[in-house]
């Protein structure tokens, strides 16, 4: 993992009432629920290597009649369980990583984070996701349309990002994805069970696409395609195939090697 750096940088500005806008006066601390429900405070610089991907939600998603946004829970093949969402913006980049092959580990409201604005008024923020890649680095996400990010908002995502950058991870300010990639993905992600991968059909399917072919005419080599296709569609999310997402998804799509996720 990282090693936290340092930083003594005090520019990520605070809206102070009455609309002034001041700087950040003093450190981060997080507020994480472990996985046995215990809730921890500590200094972020103290608590960056604390397995987030596995914390629980710091707080519940509301729900209730003529919602604008819809709550609701991603089964997560990386996390072998439910991951949750408050909208569907938030649905489709839980998918997307969920997808990354390099993610290992997804967490949704993950910690608090808090500071001390110059004025002495505490503020905190939960982000949205915490992801944790296979080389041990991590990934903050909020998701928030651009449209929709008030003055306010934005002082606690730079402030977040400057937090993010004291101990080495990565922070995510995400709008609406190509939904070009969001269509492509949301079809693979009706197979991403381990239920669909069947043998010997994947091992026969990773066979026939030793070498780049279109979709459909390796299907038809390694059998039935009404019996292979939901395999090979599993083994496109898995990454053990791949094909390019950024067009859109169909018969004639070139479905190259991959490698094991």
């Amino acid at each position: 993992m990282p090693t936290p750096q340092g930083r003594n940088d005090n520019s990520y500005l605070e809206v102070l009432p009455g609309g002034y806008v001041g700087p950040l006066a003093s450190g981060f601390e997080v507020s994480y629920v472990a996985p046995d429900r215990s809730e921890l405070r500590r200094p972020l610089v103290e608590a960056w290597a604390a397995p987030f991907e596995h914390a629980l939600p710091v707080r519940a998603f509301a729900s209730y009649r003529r919602q604008r946004n819809l709550p609701g829970l991603w089964w997560s093949a990386t996390m072998v369980g439910h991951v949750g969402y408050e909208s569907w913006l938030e649905r489709d980049h839980v998918m997307l990583l969920d997808f990354d092959p390099a993610v290992v580990g997804i967490s949704s409201q993950p910690f608090w984070l808090f500071w001390t604005a110059a004025n002495g008024r505490p503020v905190s923020h939960a982000p949205d996701y915490f992801a944790r890649r296979d080389d041990g680095t991590a990934v903050v996400v909020d998701c928030r349309p651009a449209e929709r990010r008030g003055p306010r908002d934005v002082v606690k995502f730079e402030a977040t990002e400057a937090a993010c950058a004291e101990v080495g991870w990565e922070f995510r300010l995400l709008g609406a994805p190509d939904p070009v990639v969001v269509r492509n993905v949301r079809w693979l992600a009706g197979y991403r069970h381990p239920r669909h991968r069947v043998e010997p059909a994947a091992s026969r399917l990773r066979e026939v696409f030793a070498e780049p072919l279109p979709l459909m005419d390796g299907a038809a080599v390694a059998g039935e395609p009404l019996a292979v296709l939901p395999v090979l569609f599993r083994l496109l999310w898995s990454h053990e195939l791949t094909v390019d997402v950024l067009v859109a998804l169909h018969g004639g799509s070139l479905v190259s090697p991959g490698v094991s996720r």
